[in-house]
């Protein structure tokens, strides 16, 4: 199972660090990433792996919206299910 993570917030030093650190105290495996800086603002969105998640999914959301609140960033964190349903034509 995968899921999609994105991050939008003021540019600062070690911002893709925190995250991806969060993302391996819960072993959350990043399968990709792209992230872009526009003009003062960090903007990042992740595709990882949760098939090896040590604490439930709505656990996991919380612990990473918890580091956005944290850093001063907006980090949300949608099941692969949930954002491949949005997306739907």
């Amino acid at each position: 199972m995968k899921a999609v993570v994105s991050v939008v917030g003021k540019d600062s030093v070690g911002i893709l660090a925190s995250v991806a650190t969060k993302c391996a105290e819960f072993k959350a495996n990043i399968d990709d990433v792209n992230q872009t800086i526009i003009d003062d603002y960090f903007t990042m969105f992740m595709i990882i792996n949760i098939d090896e998640l040590t604490i439930e999914f709505n656990s996991f959301v919380d612990k990473i919206q918890e580091l956005g609140k944290e850093k001063n960033l907006e980090i949300h964190c949608m099941h692969e299910d949930i954002f491949n349903l949005m997306h739907r034509i």
